[in-house]
């Protein structure tokens, strides 16, 4: 069984005034049943508590953090992980190293709050300072993973390849360095968008696709398939993307030198699956056959968006993008309703 969550910045942005309160309760109220919480939103939530201008400090986030597991008790939502863990592995200076590694731990303490036991680490996508040895970016996470299964409340966690990482751009990649950690806390998080954003798509291309995409893609599924013990997929993120009417270059109005093309097109055009009316284009359902058909993964599945409008300010943002999810959460539910009656009907055939 998947079951329904949604990632708390999927429904506004903190900094557009959108409250996490205010979207724990469009989950709830849209059918939603787990929830991704987006450290930006304790870092917002803890701000207008203590109506501080500054950074709130780690007790104010903490208080945050308490308000945040009390309302999710309330409406009956699990937290399903704390995320994102940026800018960690790899990194080159040492000093730099150890204060992530202090932030760690500090996230462990939220997450106790929360009651989740997952946090999500982002492959590293800074320019500089990092390096891209194996056995160094091996050596880092491993030492995550130890510290979080120290703790008396025990820690898992999820590495993702993010499309536009330094290093670590494929789930192929982040599989291998999953294997070299070996760790039973650690494991992965998959995500369509970086799945078909990073081997299928280009947004840099006047089709929006990488040369022989379908075929390249069906490969990557198939290794997928073969190759990945579904025991390690820890959860799985769904989301599309729009077709740019124009390929992201200079000239493109959302074009800047400081940030990678797929970063850029991430950040300001993803969209729920199957939002073809807001030209979304990606094979998500390709990607969701291999997962939830072809390996039978169960667990938590989570809507995670990013899109320039979630910075809109407005009364109803929050409820408008919580109701365009549930849509596109039922499509899904439809897909695999029919694909699992096209499956038993095979399966009678054979017979």
């Amino acid at each position: 069984m998947i079951r329904p969550a949604i990632a708390s910045v999927s429904l506004g942005r903190a900094s557009a005034g959108h409250d996490i309160i205010q979207k724990l309760h469009q989950a709830s109220l849209n059918g939603f049943e787990g929830v991704e919480i987006f450290f930006e939103c304790l870092e917002a939530l803890a701000s207008t508590n203590h109506k501080v201008e500054k950074s709130p400090d780690k007790q104010e986030i903490l208080d945050a953090a308490t308000e945040v597991h009390r309302k999710c008790k309330e409406l009956n939502l699990k937290v399903v992980c704390l995320q994102p863990f940026l800018y960690f592995e790899g990194l080159l200076d040492e000093t730099q190293r150890q204060h992530r590694l202090e932030d760690l731990v500090f996230w462990f303490e939220i997450c106790e709050i929360l009651e989740t036991d997952l946090v999500q680490i982002a492959s590293n996508f800074q320019p500089h300072g990092t390096t891209g040895n194996v056995d160094h970016i091996v050596a880092d996470l491993s030492t995550a993973a130890t510290l979080g299964s120290q703790r008396s409340y025990p820690i898992r966690f999820a590495y993702e390849a993010i499309s536009w990482g330094t290093h670590i751009d494929t789930w192929e990649q982040a599989w291998e360095i999953i294997t070299r950690v070996n760790l039973p806390n650690f494991g992965m998080c998959l995500d369509t968008f970086h799945i078909a954003g990073r081997v299928w798509a280009d947004p840099t291309s006047e089709q929006g696709l990488n040369p022989d995409a379908d075929h390249e893609l069906d490969q990557s599924l198939r290794r997928l398939v073969a190759e990945m013990d579904p025991r390690k997929i820890f959860y799985v993120q769904l989301s599309d993307a729009e077709r740019l009417r124009s390929p992201m270059r200079r000239g493109h109005p959302l074009y800047q030198d400081s940030m990678k093309p797929r970063m850029l097109w991430s950040r300001n055009a993803r969209l729920f699956p199957f939002e073809d009316d807001r030209r979304a284009y990606l094979p998500i359902w390709k990607i969701c056959y291999a997962l939830f058909v072809e390996m039978k993964w169960e667990g938590w599945v989570s809507e995670e968006v990013f899109h320039k409008s979630l910075y809109t300010p407005g009364d109803t943002v929050v409820s408008d993008l919580a109701k365009r999810a549930k849509v596109s959460w039922d499509l899904l539910d439809e897909k695999l309703s029919l694909a699992a009656g096209n499956s038993q009907v095979r399966q009678r055939e054979r017979l």
